[in-house]
């Protein structure tokens, strides 16, 4: 039998002790990786804040033009919606019959005048007499008493003569106010009433214009306390300024003041109505446009900018960051918004100076995890100045919790 070398024992053992390790490192499992996230780090800067709340547009002068004469229309002297002056004459009704009222009611006043001149002539005479004692005292008291009356005819005929010549004024339909005419309600030939006041159309003066706003009771109650408090005003030269957006999304040239808030709550909505008022000297806004009104309520000095992609709001409306810790664990941090600054929620509570909240990677990452910490890159998430102001958006009468805080109410 043929003996075995130790060398070879010994180098048959170190490679089986090699595998072996190679082997065993095959097997063991990797080092897990960080999940990267990027952030932004929020610091507090001053910040305008607005309202904004939807409304609609309505002329500044409202009338109606209404017959005041009974009669046949016989022109209308007005071209539809052109723009008229105060005191211009639109419609003329058949004049006839009150020209007749007043030559009736001027011959009723000469006979009451020929009336009083015999009257005033007969107590005069009678004082003559009855201080002779020629007549009674009797005859004269009668005498005076018929001049009186005779003088009452007078009155009571002048009045009716004034009565007839403001009826056949009326013939003349005039316009009561400058602005802009509607669709003319009769034309000529048609039938109007003073009776039934018929309406023959309507002028609104639109060089200024009102715009109506409705606003939750709760946002009208801060808004009434930020107006006692002198942090809103709605009268002088420091009234609260107003900016509207059209309904194609531009912005209208002309600022508008606040004017006044209501009172009364809106049983059917729970809402309170603003008014503030335009200049239209282009005739841009007509009356029942519907609008964004911006109502300009001041500066916010500590407020903090955050990406939208950072803020969540849960199913009751509570809003919440994510907030990458000292030793790079994710805190979850609750936060009060307080409306947007162009693409960034403004928040007003709930993070700290230096704080860096997560804006990218946030669906992979839980409360706890420990994270690689990245600035962010994406231009989209990146706080930027912003010409917008910060808009306080109040939601509509009755939405939910859920839609007033994505709001940033």
């Amino acid at each position: 039998m043929r003996t075995r070398n130790p060398f070879h024992l010994l180098t048959a053992i170190a490679a089986s002790v090699i595998a072996l390790s190679a082997c065993g490192k095959k097997e063991s499992a990797p080092s897990p990786q960080l999940p990267e996230i990027g952030f932004v780090t929020v610091n507090p800067q001053p910040v305008p804040i607005f309202t904004e709340l939807p409304g609609r547009t309505s002329a500044y002068l409202v009338a109606q033009v209404r017959a005041r004469a009974d009669g046949i229309v016989l022109s209308r002297d007005f071209i539809e919606g052109s723009e008229v002056r105060a005191g211009q004459c639109l419609y003329k009704i058949d004049p006839a019959p009150y020209i007749a009222k007043v030559d009736a009611a001027k011959a009723a006043l000469a006979k009451a005048e020929a009336s009083l001149i015999t009257a005033t002539a007969l107590a005069k005479r009678d004082k003559v007499l009855v201080a002779a004692s020629a007549i009674s005292e009797q005859d004269y008291e009668n005498a005076v008493s018929a001049e009186r009356a005779a003088a009452a005819d007078v009155a009571a005929a002048k009045a009716e003569v004034e009565t007839a010549q403001i009826d056949l004024r009326y013939t003349d339909v005039i316009s009561p106010v400058t602005g802009r005419t509607g669709v003319s309600q009769v034309t000529p030939g048609a039938y109007v009433q003073a009776s039934q006041a018929t309406l023959m159309d309507t002028i609104q003066e639109i060089d200024r214009v009102y715009v109506d706003v409705s606003q939750a009771s709760l946002e009208g109650l801060k808004l009434r306390r930020e107006i006692q408090e002198g942090r809103l005003k709605i009268y002088g030269p420091n009234a609260s300024k107003v900016t509207l957006i059209l309904e194609d999304g531009r912005e209208y040239s002309h600022k508008g003041v606040l004017q006044f808030s209501d009172v009364t709550v809106d049983q059917s909505t729970g809402s309170v109505m603003l008014r503030a008022v335009f200049p239209n000297p282009d005739r841009i806004l007509l009356p029942g446009m519907f609008v964004q009104a911006r109502v300009e309520k001041g500066i916010d000095e500590h407020a903090f900018l955050v990406p939208q992609v950072g803020v969540t709001h849960d199913q009751k409306g509570r809003a919440n960051a994510l907030v990458v810790g000292p030793d790079n664990k994710v805190v979850a941090r609750s936060v009060v918004t307080a409306g947007t600054y162009g693409a960034d929620w403004v928040v007003d509570s709930g993070l700290q100076p230096g704080d860096r909240v997560i804006v990218q990677g946030t669906g992979k990452v839980r409360p706890g995890m420990t994270v690689k910490a990245v600035p962010a890159t994406d231009a989209t998430t990146v706080i930027r100045p912003s010409a917008e102001p910060a808009s306080r958006r109040s939601p509509s009468p009755g939405a939910p919790a859920s839609q007033s805080a994505a709001s940033g109410v």
